[in-house]
């Protein structure tokens, strides 16, 4: 079978996009460690999804990562919570992205999966970038994407590819092919927090909540509020 790397936080998005990209490949996933608040449980998501799905998986520490970033998720600054109307606002998405931005985070992720690519020989690496993100963080986007493949076409001997399954996607369509292709969405984790059930309130939990209401299906996420 041919190789993929996924970059799996144990999220939504990586979920459903890893388990569209699945079928007919080798899924070896890596959960990096940055120092986030919600480390343990994204690593506890991550591990039970890749059981689930047969997928191998490992951790990367990245303390240099920690020691240098500024924003909420792995600092004492205090995680914004959102309201739901706030989502669209471009303004107040933009402050609350800006208060989670880690320093170059998906260009030190997949440049690190770029060399696991070539060293066990895989041929792609699965991303959840998606649409609905990538109105507020530049490395979702689809321009991201394409230009990363370029510098991958430039800067490595071997055949890889970034995928990105969700890159045209909002919440509410990823969470409609997860249905489809049958991704264990019940098992991921998308709380910037970091406590046992999910905050309900974070921009990612009001992002995850409103999907599955849009799309009129059962949520089954633990939610604190």
């Amino acid at each position: 079978m041919k190789k993929a790397i996924s970059v799996f936080s144990g999220g939504l998005d990586c979920c459903v996009a890893t388990s569209a990209f699945a079928e007919d490949w080798q899924i070896h996933a890596i959960t990096f460690n940055y120092g986030q608040k919600a480390f343990k449980r994204e690593l506890e998501a991550a591990k039970e999804i890749c059981a689930k799905m047969n997928w191998t998986h490992e951790v990367i520490d990245l303390p240099w990562l920690a020691k240098i970033s500024t924003s909420s998720l792995n600092t004492d600054e205090e995680i914004p919570d959102v309201n739901v109307e706030d989502l669209d606002d471009l303004e107040k998405s933009g402050e609350t992205a800006s208060s989670v931005w880690v320093p170059a985070r998906n260009m030190v992720f997949t440049s690190i999966a770029v060399s696991y690519a070539e060293s066990i020989g895989a041929e792609a690496i699965i991303v959840g970038w998606d649409k609905e993100e990538a109105a507020t963080f530049p490395d979702n986007s689809k321009e991201f994407l394409n230009k990363f493949n370029e510098l991958i076409d430039v800067g490595s001997p071997d055949n890889i590819k970034i995928e990105a399954p969700a890159i045209d996607l909002t919440k509410e369509e990823i969470v409609k092919l997860g249905i489809e292709v049958g991704a264990p969405m019940e098992l991921s984790y998308s709380c910037y927090k970091g406590g046992n059930k999910h905050c309900g309130v974070c921009e990612s939990c009001m992002r995850r909540k409103r999907a599955f209401k849009q799309l009129g299906v059962d949520d089954l996420t633990e939610y604190e509020s």
